[in-house]
C-alpha cells in the first residue's frame, strides 16, 4: 500500500535513521523517556527517541490524573519524596498551566478523631510544599463540606479538611512533551520496536529497531542509550545480559470512570484509607469522574492489563461506603488499569509498602536503565538521568534548564476544558475542517482534532486517536467504539490509506476496547 509524500512519518523516518552519532538515544515514549530526551535536546543535545508502540501507550496514560506530593508517602514517612514532588508539581503548574489546574479535595470525615487527625498531616504537606504551595488546609463544617461535595453521605458526617494538589491530562503531557522535544530539535519515532542493542566490545553504542508498520529494520548509533522502557526496561535489559537479574515488580492500578452526576461540583474526594491500606480519590475529569486506584501485584507487564477479580468490585464498594447515590457496575463508562514500574523489595509480597522513587542504573557496559517514579516528578527523573548519562558519554556537564521551561503550546489563557489541553495549538485546530462536527453526541472531540493528530501529533492509528490524543477511550468506552469508523476514514483520507486498512483498523481498535467495558455479572 502506497502513502503519500505529505505523510509526516516519512520525514520522521529519514530523520531518524539518518547516517549520525546520537548524542542521546532514548527507549521509551512514556513519562520517564519523553522528560529524559526534552531534559537532553534543551541542553543542547542531538536525541532520538524511539517507541515500540505508541507515546504513553502504557502506565503514562493510565494514571489517576493527579499532579501531587503523594499524601500516603507522607504517612510512609517518606518525607525527602514528598517535597520533591510537591516541588515538581509547583513547576509543572508554572510550566505547563494549560495542562496542569489546581484542584480542591475533601477529605469526609466521620469520627471525631478524623479531622485533627488528618489535619495535622495535610498541615505538613502544606509546609513542605514551601513556596509553591497551592493553598491552605483548612477545616470545613459539615455544611461546608456538603456545599463542596453534595452527594456525600450525611448520615454520621461531622466535617471534613480541605486541601489542595494538582490535577492534569497525562497523554495529553505525553504529547506536549513530545511537541517540545521536536521544538528543541529532537528527532522521535513511534511504532518503532527496538530489537537488540549495538556493542563495541562490551559497550552498548546503539540500537537495532524495526519499523512496525513497515517491517523494515534499522540501526541507529549513539554515545549514549539510556533504556526508559517503564514496566518493560527488565526485557531491554536482558538484551545486553540475558542472565540479569529481573530489577521490577510490577503492580496494577484499576480505576473507572463514571457520570459526572456522581461528583457535580468542582471538589474531588480523597478516602484516606481504604480496607487494603490505600487512598482512593474520585476526581472530576473532562467531565467525568475517575476512582480509583487499586494496588495488586501481577507476575509480568502486559501492554492491556485488564482488572483482576473483585478489583472493580472493591473501588465501587469502597467508593458507596461515602457516596450517596452509590456508583454501580452499570454506571461505569470504562474501566482502566495502569502498571507500576517498582523496584523490588526485600519482600516482595507488599507492593504497597514500595517506595515510588525513582532510580538511576548503569550496567558495565554503559546502559543507562531509569525505571520507577511518577508523572509528577517527570522532570526530576529526566534531569538526574541526563547529569548521569553525560558521565557516561563523556559529554560536557551542562546545566539543566527545565525548572522554567514553558512546554509546547504554554497558555494561561481560559478556554473551555476540552480545548484547554491543546494551548496555543487550540486555534490552529478550530481553523481545520470539521472544527464544528462531533465525533459523537457522548464525547466533547471534533473531526478537526484527528486530522490535527494525523498531521502534527504522530498518530498513526484509530487508537492512538481515541485513546491518547483525544481521550474518548477512558471516559466512554463504548461511544469511542461508535466513532471509530469515522476517526478511521479520516485518518485514511490524512495518510493515504485504503478502504481495508479502516476497516482493520476498526476491527483492532473494537477488540481493545471492549476490554475497557465491563461484562455483566453472572
Amino acid at each position: 500500500m502506497t502513502q503519500p509524500n505529505s505523510d509526516p512519518r516519512t520525514a520522521q523516518l529519514q530523520a531518524a535513521t539518518q547516517d549520525k552519532e546520537w548524542d542521546f538515544i532514548v527507549i521509551g515514549g512514556g513519562a520517564s523517556g519523553l522528560g529524559t530526551a526534552v531534559e537532553a535536546a534543551t541542553r543542547g543535545y542531538s536525541v532520538l527517541l524511539l517507541e515500540g508502540n505508541d507515546y504513553a501507550k502504557g502506565t503514562s496514560s493510565r494514571s489517576t490524573k493527579l499532579v501531587h506530593g503523594g499524601v500516603r508517602y507522607l504517612a510512609q514517612g517518606n518525607v525527602s519524596l514528598v517535597r520533591e514532588a510537591l516541588h515538581e508539581r509547583g513547576l509543572l503548574r508554572k510550566n505547563a498551566p494549560h495542562l496542569v489546574r489546581d484542584l480542591e479535595f475533601v477529605v469526609p470525615c466521620y469520627t471525631w478523631w478524623s479531622a485533627p487527625f488528618y489535619g495535622i498531616g495535610l498541615k505538613m504537606y502544606d509546609l513542605l510544599a514551601g513556596r509553591l504551595s497551592l493553598g491552605s488546609s483548612r477545616y470545613l463544617d459539615k455544611q461546608a463540606t456538603l456545599k463542596r461535595i453534595p452527594t456525600l453521605k450525611k448520615d454520621g458526617l461531622t466535617g471534613g479538611i480541605l486541601y489542595f494538589d494538582g490535577q492534569f491530562d497525562d497523554a495529553r503531557m505525553a504529547i506536549t512533551l513530545l511537541r517540545t522535544l521536536e521544538d528543541f530539535g529532537g528527532v522521535a519515532l513511534n511504532h518503532a520496536r527496538v530489537t537488540g542493542l549495538i556493542k563495541d566490545g562490551s559497550r552498548v553504542r546503539g540500537v537495532q529497531f524495526r519499523d512496525e508498520e513497515t517491517g523494515s529494520a534499522y540501526s541507529a548509533r549513539g554515545k549514549v542509550v539510556v533504556n526508559a522502557t517503564g514496566v518493560w526496561v527488565d526485557d531491554i535489559r536482558k538484551m545486553e545480559d540475558p542472565a540479569i537479574k529481573s530489577m521490577l515488580s510490577p503492580s496494577q492500578g484499576v480505576h473507572v470512570v463514571v457520570d459526572k452526576k456522581f461528583l457535580p461540583g468542582n471538589s474531588a474526594i480523597m478516602i484516606p484509607r481504604t480496607d487494603d491500606g490505600r487512598v482512593l480519590f474520585a476526581v472530576p475529569w473532562h467531565d467525568h469522574v475517575v476512582i480509583g486506584t487499586t494496588d495488586t501485584a501481577v507476575p509480568e507487564a502486559s501492554f492491556e492489563p485488564r482488572p483482576l477479580p473483585g478489583e472493580v468490585d472493591f473501588i465501587l464498594r469502597t467508593a458507596g461506603r461515602y457516596m450517596d447515590e452509590a456508583p454501580t457496575r452499570d454506571d461505569v463508562r470504562s474501566v482502566y488499569v495502569g502498571l507500576r514500574p517498582l523496584v523490588k523489595p526485600a519482600d516482595e509480597s507488599d507492593t504497597k509498602a514500595i517506595s515510588r522513587d525513582h532510580i538511576v542504573v548503569i550496567s558495565d557496559g554503559g546502559l543507562v536503565t531509569l525505571t520507577g517514579g511518577k508523572w509528577t516528578t517527570y522532570r526530576r527523573m529526566g534531569e538526574d538521568t541526563v547529569n548521569k548519562s553525560e558521565k557516561v558519554a563523556g559529554l560536557p556537564n551542562r546545566v539543566s534548564t527545565t525548572q522554567a521551561l514553558h512546554l509546547h503550546g504554554w497558555s494561561d489563557e481560559d478556554q473551555p476544558d476540552h480545548w484547554k489541553v491543546y494551548g496555543t495549538d487550540a486555534h490552529r485546530i478550530q481553523q481545520l475542517p470539521g472544527s464544528d462536527k462531533p465525533l459523537n453526541p457522548a464525547l466533547p472531540y471534533t473531526e478537526a482534532e484527528v486530522r490535527w493528530a494525523a498531521r502534527m501529533e504522530s498518530a498513526r492509528t484509530v487508537e492512538d486517536v481515541l485513546a491518547r490524543r483525544l481521550r474518548a477511550q477512558l471516559l466512554d468506552a463504548r461511544a469511542s467504539m461508535e466513532a471509530a469508523p469515522r476517526v478511521a476514514e479520516l485518518l485514511a483520507e490524512e495518510l493515504g490509506y485504503d478502504e481495508a486498512w479502516q476497516q482493520q483498523q476498526v476491527q483492532d481498535y473494537r477488540r481493545v476496547t471492549e476490554g475497557y467495558l465491563l461484562k455483566p455479572q453472572a
